[in-house]
Formats: structure tokens, C-alpha cells, sequence
């Protein structure tokens, strides 16, 4: 099959037109076009007066080797590469040990799976509770029942990533083709097959919600063993000439499961475990990550700057920004985790302190679109001196939050204006706060440091100048945003295991390897595989 690249077409194309685009570029006739499948399609919104889709598609001819002669130095056509995934091992067929997954979030759940389709029967230890049983102590949370610290938005099966966009896109590189095996699992999951082919393909969380107990079920069908409310207490090392290996793990409910090889899945925000691994000589360091609020506009607003006339067509969905900008005094100020159609969630673990997130579902038609606006923050500028001190900066934020919210886990929020205006708010506008349990009108700025309030009132008028109505006086700002990425990175060698502890592998987001649905599962994938090869059945 032959690859065609940057096929450009108008938004309102009829359903000939890309084969007939096809014959154009290839100038061949219409019999010889045996097939077509579209495994890009993305759209060019410069001129919203004037939005292109642009194709990248596959395509079966007849003629192959002659066409691919004579566009030899036409970049735009090429073989199609081979993408499917090959598994590098296969279990032993007298596995006398089992590897452990700890975590099952995006990334636990692909190490997990790939150890199970190569034979490996993985078992799998999940401090929290099956997705649905998880989805109601979450939601309830939400209602203003009581916080369960081991069941919300962190902590349970399908990760924080089941309670947010579900998108599955990433800068991260692919040479591999790992993000096209977790594409796969997941339709075969129930996924919208779109995610194959679309540009900025996402689920959302009732999506997210099937998907993840099917992907728990193939696991156990292929030998797997999965273990809720495991919480992961204490690693049990041997330690030979200064080298620690693993032998087994001490877990919460006092029982003991002896182990070689563990696949530490951790999230973000798995603070004890951190801090048990650290005390137990693990080596970590702490790393950059960002703080701010989140911030909202109506969704209508956000399409019409960024599609005009074109505003809600159902190629297009609902419309998207990526915003960027350089402040004066140093910092950086971005979006982050933008939801179009979306809402704000309580995405606390902890009991009296607040963290906002954002979460979509499939159809993104929720009236408000938001965003985290952060400000990035570095361990040698900002919290020195010890690999957990991000996580001490976490918490006092998160803290004063709590306190500035009413000390009952509503939110403390602001109008943009008074924001910028350096004024406490004491009414909404036209833009009502999507957040629940509820938002406290008050002054953010008494919750972040003034580096990050200087930042953002900074950076929201430039991005105004991008995406007119930005800095609408009404548009809202909850806080606060502390959970964009670990704190902490625990720091593996170039075979993915941990740097002093021999059958450790730190994975995924928690461990700093990953951001986002995708790249953990991609990451999840690449530790599996470096534990399948390092397996030895005699160790």
C-alpha cells in the first residue's frame, strides 16, 4: 500500500472528493484506485473563513511499484510503513514467579495487559476500587458526601485519567508505534474508532468508564490476577555489595506477597508511596512541574474566535486553544489540560485540602469550555533542598485553597476582571462556575504565591489578544491547579529498572516518565516489554 501525506480539502468536501483527489495526485484513473483508509485526518483553522481538512490516508493501487518509481522524490508518497505491534517475549512456559503491576491506571493497565498477551500472568495490586464502585464514591464526593481518601479522582482503577477529556494525543515520540497498539486496545475496548484516524482523538469518562473494566477482564481471561484496595505499604530489598534488589512487598491489609520484579505504576499523586519508597533509599529526585487556576469561558465564545462562521460544525466539534506565553519576570504561563464542552472537578485525595481539574465527556456539549492556566516551577527556584519538597508545596497550596473555599471543599474562584483588577469578587456574571460541591467568590491571589498571580495577570490579556474575549471580565478563575504533573522523578537506568534497586520499574506519570492518558499507556507498554526481556524464570 501506498501512504499519500497533506491531502487538502474544504470542510464542506463531498464524500467522492478525497478519491478523486487521490486520482489527481497519483493522476491515475478512477478503476485503478482499488481501497482507501483515512489514517489521518486534521484540519487547518488559520482562516477560520476558510478551514481545510488535511488527509493522510493509505491506499491500495494497482500499479504500486511504478507509482512508487515515479514519485520517488515526491515526499508525500511513500510505502505505508508497518505499524502493528510484535510482542519481544513470550513467557517461559514453567513461570515459576509472577511479575507485579502496581497501580491501574493508563499506564498499569498497558503493562499489565502486554504482560498478560506474551503469558506473563501479571498481578496486579490497585490501591483503590473497581472503576464503577470508584465512579460512585467520586461522584458522591462531588454531591458533598464525604471524601474517601483511597476511592476519588486519584486513587481507583483507570487512574485520574478516567475523570478528565480523555484525549490521547502527546508531544512524546513514537518511533515504535506503541501509541497506535493503545489506540487499538481501546477501540477494541469500545472506543469510537475515530481516535484511529482523527488529530486530536479523546474519549471522555462514561467512555472511559466500559472501556477500562473490559480491559481489566482481558487481563484476567489471559491469567491475570487483579487485587483492589491493595495499597502498597513497604518494598521487602535484599541487599547484596550495595545493591538493593526486590524480594517482595508488604501490603496495608498486613499480608505479604513475595515478588522480583515490580512495575511501580504510580500516579501523580501517590504522596505516601513516595514518601515510603523514598525512606526506604529509593533514588528520586524532584522535578519541574506547574501551579495556577483553572479558568473558564462560555464554549460558544471559544468556537466562534477559533472557527467563525464555521462554529459547530461536526467535523470540527467543539473548539480547542493551546496558549503559550513568556512574562517579564522569567515565567512561563500556559494552558493546560483544556476541556472543551467540559467541567472543573474537585479532584482531591486528601482530606482538607483543594485541587481543581477539568473533564469532558465524549460529546463535549457542556456550555462552558476551561483550561488550567499554570505558571512552571522548578525545583532550584522554587522548592530546594529535598526530592519531596514539591509535594510540601502541593499541600500548602491545596491547603489554602480549602481555607479560602469555606473549609468544605468548595473551591475558591474569582472573576477574571476582579483578578486582573486585583479586587475580590463578590458576584458571578454571565459565566457560571462549573465546579461542584460549589465556589467560594474571593481573592486567588491569597491562595498561590505572587509570582504566579503577577504571571497570570500578565499572560491573560496577551492571550486575549489571541482568542478575543480571553480576558472577558466575567469568565471565571477556580483554584487551585497543583496536580499537572509529579513532583518527583524516580530515577530508572536505560534497561527501565530503577537506578539502585534491581526489579524495580518506576513507570508512567507518577514515576515522571509520562503526561496524559497516552504517553503513560505508551510508557506502560516499553516497561512491560523491558521487564519481559530482563525475565529470568531461574532468578
Amino acid at each position: 500500500m501506498l501512504r499519500l501525506t497533506d491531502i487538502k480539502l474544504p470542510l464542506d468536501h463531498n464524500d467522492s472528493a478525497l478519491a478523486e483527489a487521490i486520482v489527481r495526485k497519483l493522476a491515475i484513473s478512477a478503476e485503478d484506485l482499488l481501497h482507501v483508509n483515512v489514517f489521518k485526518r486534521g484540519y487547518d483553522a488559520r482562516n477560520n473563513r476558510d478551514i481545510q481538512l488535511i488527509y493522510t490516508v493509505d491506499v491500495e493501487v494497482k500499479g504500486e511499484a511504478d507509482l512508487l518509481a515515479k514519485f520517488a522524490k515526491d515526499t508525500q508518497v511513500r510505502v505505508t510503513p508497518d505499524m502493528t505491534y510484535k510482542f519481544v517475549a513470550q513467557a517461559p512456559e514453567n513461570l515459576t514467579h509472577r511479575p507485579v503491576v502496581v497501580g491501574l491506571g493508563p499506564c498499569g493497565i498497558f503493562a499489565a495487559l502486554i504482560l498478560a498477551q506474551m503469558g506473563f500472568k501479571p498481578i496486579v495490586l490497585e490501591r483503590g476500587k473497581a472503576v464503577r464502585e470508584r465512579t460512585k464514591d467520586t461522584f458522591g464526593f462531588w454531591r458533598k458526601q464525604p471524601l474517601n481518601p483511597e476511592s476519588n479522582v486519584q486513587f481507583g482503577e483507570g487512574g485520574a485519567g478516567t475523570f478528565s477529556d480523555g484525549k490521547l494525543y502527546s508531544q512524546v515520540k513514537d518511533r515504535k508505534h506503541y501509541g497506535r497498539k493503545v489506540l487499538h486496545e481501546f477501540v477494541e475496548a469500545g472506543a469510537p474508532e475515530e481516535i484511529l484516524y482523527v488529530s486530536k482523538p479523546h474519549i471522555g469518562t462514561f467512555k472511559l468508564v466500559s472501556m477500562v473494566e473490559k480491559m481489566r477482564q482481558q487481563i484476567i481471561d489471559l491469567g491475570g490476577e487483579i487485587r483492589f484496595s491493595s495499597r502498597v505499604e513497604k518494598l521487602d530489598l535484599d541487599e547484596e555489595e550495595g545493591q538493593y534488589s526486590v524480594k517482595g512487598l508488604h501490603l496495608s491489609d498486613g499480608s505479604y506477597l513475595a515478588c522480583k520484579q515490580v512495575i511501580m505504576a504510580l500516579g501523580h499523586s501517590a504522596r505516601d508511596t513516595f514518601q515510603n519508597l523514598y525512606d526506604q533509599g529509593v533514588y528520586m529526585e524532584a522535578k519541574p512541574f506547574s501551579i495556577g487556576f483553572r479558568i473558564e469561558h462560555e464554549q460558544s465564545m471559544i468556537d466562534h474566535c477559533r472557527f467563525g462562521d464555521n462554529a459547530g460544525n461536526p467535523i470540527l466539534g467543539a473548539a480547542d486553544y493551546k496558549l503559550v506565553h513568556h512574562c517579564k519576570n522569567g515565567r512561563t504561563v500556559y494552558s493546560f489540560c483544556m476541556c472543551p464542552g467540559g467541567t472543573v472537578v474537585a479532584a482531591a485525595s486528601e482530606p482538607g485540602r483543594v485541587v481543581t481539574n477539568g473533564m469532558s465527556q465524549y460529546s463535549r456539549h457542556e456550555r462552558n469550555a476551561n483550561s488550567a492556566i499554570v505558571v512552571g516551577i522548578t525545583p532550584e527556584q522554587d522548592y530546594p533542598g529535598h526530592p519531596l519538597a514539591g509535594i510540601e508545596l502541593q499541600r500548602r497550596l491545596e491547603e489554602l485553597a480549602f481555607k479560602a473555599g469555606g473549609e468544605n471543599y468548595n473551591a475558591p474562584g474569582q472573576l477574571i476582571g476582579d483578578f486582573l483588577a486585583d479586587k475580590p469578587s463578590a458576584e458571578l456574571g454571565e459565566v457560571t462556575p462549573s465546579y461542584t460541591p460549589g465556589v467560594t467568590l474571593t481573592d486567588l491571589s491569597k491562595v498561590v504565591p505572587d509570582y504566579v498571580t503577577q504571571a497570570i495577570r500578565e499572560a491573560i490579556p496577551a492571550f486575549d489578544r489571541q482568542i478575543k474575549g480571553f480576558a472577558k471580565a466575567d469568565g471565571t478563575l477556580t483554584g487551585v491547579e497543583t496536580r499537572t504533573s509529579s513532583p518527583v522523578c524516580i530515577k530508572r537506568d536505560k534497561d527501565y529498572q530503577s537506578i539502585n534497586v534491581k526489579g524495580l520499574y518506576p513507570a508512567g506519570e507518577g514515576a515522571g516518565y509520562a503526561g496524559g492518558i497516552w504517553s503513560a499507556g505508551i510508557d506502560g507498554i516499553r516497561v512491560a516489554e523491558a521487564l519481559a526481556l530482563a525475565f529470568d524464570n531461574n532468578h
